[in-house]
């Protein structure tokens, strides 16, 4: 097997690094050639545009239709509510009229009167006189007995209760069904017929139970 001696070893190469240049030698150096990436600029893309579609707002048949039904709604509503404020307004104005008339008829407290023969020493030249009185619902008649006030008597009625009890007129009548010139005395409240029967030279109220 051959053997390398001292003067077969290669020498290293920190030793060739500084070995002395033959200055005869010239040195050809190549041409430096740019890098691709280095010669190469890259240069912003040119934006494509791409045409979007908008949709075109079209008036359609269903929406017309949708709207005048809505529109439909909201006339009839408007309508009933009118229809229901006219008939509060008739009926107040029915009420105010009424309660008017009666003022100017009855006055207030409601008063009524009238003259009658009821037999009470009472004849058609000097009739008996009867006031017919609602005092705050409490329905009362004063007579007087051929016009004397000094014998006045007073005959108690119903009381009525409820808003606007004071405002009921009251009225009486006298209906001689027996034909003996004493007739009894109808007291005529709220449609009813109240009798008091004509007795002894006085009239008498019915019983509570009738």
């Amino acid at each position: 097997m051959p053997v390398l001696t001292s003067s077969d070893r290669l020498a290293p190469k920190s030793m060739l690094r500084h070995r002395p240049i033959d200055p005869t030698f010239n040195v050809v150096e190549r041409p430096r050639v740019p890098r691709a990436s280095r010669t190469q600029t890259h240069k912003p893309s040119p934006a494509i545009t791409v045409p979007i579609d908008v949709p075109i707002w079209k008036h359609t048949g269903k929406s017309q239709i949708q709207w005048r039904h809505h529109l439909l709604i909201v006339g009839i509503g408007v309508g009933m509510g009118f229809a229901v404020l006219m008939v509060l307004m008739g009926q107040l104005l029915l009420g105010w009229l009424g309660t008017t008339m009666d003022d100017l008829h009855y006055g207030r407290p409601r008063t009524s009167q009238v003259d009658a023969v009821v037999g009470h020493n009472d004849s058609v030249a000097h009739p008996s006189h009867f006031i017919a009185l609602n005092l705050r619902g409490q329905i009362e008649v004063i007579e007087f007995p051929a016009g004397d006030a000094a014998h006045a008597k007073i005959y108690l009625g119903p009381h009525l209760y409820g808003s606007g009890a004071d405002l009921v007129p009251v009225t009486l009548q006298f209906i001689d069904s027996h034909h003996d010139h004493h007739p009894a005395m109808v007291v005529q409240v709220q449609g009813e017929q109240i009798v008091f029967h004509n007795l002894q030279g006085a009239f008498h109220a019915p019983p509570v139970n009738q």
